[in-house]
């Protein structure tokens, strides 16, 4: 018996271990709080390991993070539930210039103070969306496993997300040319 329990930590450490920080940023960016953050990996990793014998291989990272979203949103829904309402913005349908675009700041490593805010003032599910994709790396098919959505409502999300982000950082933007006049 011992042996078997060593055995499925050691499986457990070897699948899990690798992919903590993506845990942590995962659910830094969905509570927004560095301790809460802590809390909801730690309390994933234990609902992980007593999961674990269900777990028969396959992508961990995608497994952990997908529980690590579940249990930041039951953490959200207990102590924060007014953050996960998404109000409707007509305002996101208008487009934006490149330059402002997510993805290319991402790509470029721009991990600035403005594009950290523009994210902070994203909604819970845009935000999931974009640090599984363009933080972690995660493919669409990836991202709707672990937010156990199609994927077609992941690049949705994900447009959206960018959209919303774009109009964000170009407001910023002019905001700080008009402020600078």
């Amino acid at each position: 018996m011992h042996v078997f329990i060593t055995r499925r930590h050691s499986a457990f450490e070897k699948a899990i271990l690798p992919h903590l920080d993506a845990a942590h940023n995962l659910a830094r960016w969905l509570t927004r709080n560095d301790q809460d953050a802590e809390d909801v990996v730690q309390e994933a990793c234990v609902r992980a390991l007593k999961y674990f014998a269900g777990y028969h291989g396959g992508d961990a990272k995608a497994w952990l993070l997908a529980i690590v979203r579940n249990t930041c949103y039951t953490h959200l829904r207990r102590h924060r539930s007014h953050e996960l309402t998404l109000p409707f913005d007509d305002e996101l349908l208008n487009l934006v210039s490149d330059a402002y675009n997510p993805e290319t700041l991402f790509l470029k490593g721009l991990e600035t103070a403005e594009v950290h805010r523009a994210l902070e003032a994203l909604p819970a599910e845009f935000r999931e969306v974009i640090v599984l994709r363009e933080m972690e790396g995660l493919s669409y098919k990836e991202i709707a496993e672990v937010t156990e959505i199609p994927v077609g409502t992941v690049m949705s999300r994900l447009a959206r997300a960018r959209r919303r982000l774009q109009t964000c950082l170009s407001d910023s933007h002019e905001k700080g040319i008009h402020h600078e006049l």
